[in-house]
């Protein structure tokens, strides 16, 4: 099959993707909780810049790469996910990985809810509808009064309107900026804004967290370069729906590396939010047949 045409490979590297994610998350928590969350995302921009920076030099040159019609956009992008990875990390050691997970997975929500009155996109009543349901699998999960409901819960749901915006951005800058160019951004401006905010929170760093350090970076680029192939040999539209994979995996490695349990009521609103997500991928898919 040509490239944009292999659908099952697109799906198995997306789900391998999800893996590498969810296990990347994993180890961001466990390092989390000896270490601040700025120094534990700023060895991950470090291990990042350079892998973008190296695709740059292997591919246009870092010159034509950084060519931009949008560079105060591409700089905010950067800056917007540098945040979001930063509050979710943080929301691991405060909820857990479950937890966290199952309300940030509202994003594709988020994305199409504010992608009509800020991109002027059509959003059509039936994806409003899958919307509003989403939304409430959302409250089903907070379960106001009690539960994962405390102050708390307002990081996922931060950190999934950061990434909703980072995206909607993205898509943005697509209209004249290429994906290289937006990859490139990402990893250089998020690792220099990681960076001036992570000397200043240096801890030292036991030999026996290296592993884990070099662990994380090896799961970090595994989850980058596996995304760069998804995209390249199926549609996104195709292949997005299975990047929910990433919660049960979160999931399974928040209940047997880090004891924590899982409520009913997280089981049923994180159903109801994945499925409202399915559903818009799918109706955008629909759309572009």
């Amino acid at each position: 099959m040509t490239a944009q045409n292999n659908t099952r490979l697109g799906i198995l590297l997306m789900g391998l993707t999800a893996l590498f994610l969810a296990v990347q998350d994993g180890i961001s928590r466990h390092l989390a909780d000896a270490y601040n969350v700025y120094q534990v995302v700023m060895i991950r921009y470090w291990v990042f810049a350079a892998f973008v920076i190296v695709l740059a030099l292997q591919n246009k040159g870092l010159r034509a790469t950084a060519k931009t019609a949008f560079p105060r956009l591409q700089i905010l992008r950067g800056v917007v996910i540098a945040a979001e990875v930063s509050v979710t990390v943080l929301a691991f050691t405060l909820l857990g990985l479950t937890e966290t997970h199952a309300i940030f997975m509202c994003f594709p929500l988020l994305i199409v809810a504010f992608s009509g009155p800020l991109l002027g996109e059509t959003v059509g009543w039936q994806r409003k509808i899958a919307i509003c349901i989403g939304l409430l699998g959302v409250i089903i999960i907070l379960k106001p009064g009690d539960g994962v409901f405390s102050p708390y819960a307002i990081l996922p749901c931060l950190g999934a309107l950061l990434f909703a915006g980072y995206s909607l951005l993205t898509r943005y800058v697509a209209s004249d900026d290429s994906a290289d160019t937006s990859f490139f951004y990402t990893g250089v401006v998020g690792c220099v804004v990681m960076t001036i905010i992570g000397v200043f929170h240096w801890q030292p760093i036991q030999s026996s967290d290296v592993v884990w350090l070099i662990l994380l970076s090896t799961t970090s680029l595994c989850a980058h370069w596996l995304l760069i192939k998804t995209y390249d040999v199926a549609e996104a539209s195709a292949v997005q729906p299975f990047a929910y994979l990433q919660l049960p995996f979160a999931a399974i490695i928040g209940v047997y590396a880090f004891a924590e349990s899982i409520r009913l009521n997280v089981w049923i609103g994180a159903t109801i939010v994945v499925g409202a997500g399915v559903f818009t991928f799918w109706r955008e898919r629909k759309g572009q047949r």
